[in-house]
């Protein structure tokens, strides 16, 4: 049925979205493509089920997770990125992530072994009935929780003052410092916020697809995706970005001969054609650069 798979697809693209949003955090405060954002979200959804497990109640676990991951991005931030950031050079940057990745991984496995643990889902069992579809209360819960979480980060990125800060500290630098603006402090606060967003994706992904070590990897590949499409510094591109590489995506399996066995190849086919067509995706700034 056509609205039964539109509607998985839209609860497995809130899913990608969570994390692209992440993604576009850190982008839009450094300029830097985080390959470790995936870990930063299983770590915070081990945290989370760790607490569950010493006894405190899934909502009260995800607070203090959404906490501790901001403290650890943002120290990774300064302690690994800010210094290569210094020298305006990609491919180190790239390297580094890269590396935190599997380091955090191994730690993981590490510390909480590779056995599959069950996440308890925030928003409980059992599914609801939209006019025939069946769509379960967690999938709604990550759909709302999402929307709400891009708005949020758009509201915050395009009318405070701290997102007018971010946006000068990141396109000019050096005149941004000489107005008083903290340009490491701004880029602190971004990873900051990514990583407790990414916490927040992690563990609403978990109950999804059961906390394991090798989680994250095929999302954070989607993500990606979302993020291109739309738009590296749009919050609600990623939203948007993520909900149509979700749709795209559980169509293709569905309809597709054999689309079962290349679902994954529709993440790349999408980041190859935006990249293509409108390499600043759906939402984000085409950059002007005066030679």
């Amino acid at each position: 049925m056509l609205l039964q798979q539109l509607a998985d697809g839209i609860a497995t693209g809130a899913i990608y979205s969570a994390l692209a949003l992440a993604i576009v955090l850190v982008f839009r405060a450094s300029r830097t493509l985080n390959f470790a954002q995936g870990e930063f979200a299983l770590l915070g959804a081990y945290v989370s089920w760790q607490l569950v497990v010493w006894g405190l109640p899934v909502w009260a676990a995800l607070p203090v997770s959404m906490a501790l991951l901001a403290v650890l991005s943002a120290a990774s931030e300064r302690a690994l990125i800010r210094p290569l950031a210094r020298r305006h050079q990609a491919l180190p940057l790239i390297i580094v992530t890269l590396g935190l990745m599997i380091a955090i991984n191994a730690v993981i496995g590490w510390a909480w072994t590779y056995q599959t643990k069950e996440v308890p889902a925030l928003f409980g069992g059992g599914a609801v009935d939209l006019g025939g579809v069946a769509v379960s209360r967690q999938d709604i819960g990550i759909v709302l929780t999402v929307l709400v979480v891009a708005v949020v980060l758009g509201v915050l990125f395009e009318f405070t003052r701290w997102g007018l800060r971010m946006r000068a500290a990141v396109s000019a630098p050096e005149s941004a410092e000489l107005s008083g603006i903290s340009t490491g402090r701004t880029m602190t606060m971004g990873w900051a916020i990514a990583g407790a967003v990414g916490a927040l994706a992690g563990t609403l992904i978990a109950p999804e697809l059961f906390l394991h070590p090798g989680m994250m990897a095929p999302v954070l590949i989607y993500a990606f995706a979302a993020a291109t499409l739309g738009g590296l510094d749009s919050p609600v591109g990623a939203l948007i970005g993520g909900l149509a590489v979700g749709v795209v995506e559980n169509l293709a399996g569905s309809y597709l001969p054999h689309g079962s066995d290349f679902k994954q190849v529709v993440a790349l086919v999408i980041i190859v054609v935006v990249l293509l067509v409108r390499p600043q995706g759906i939402l984000g700034r085409r950059e002007v650069v005066r030679v």
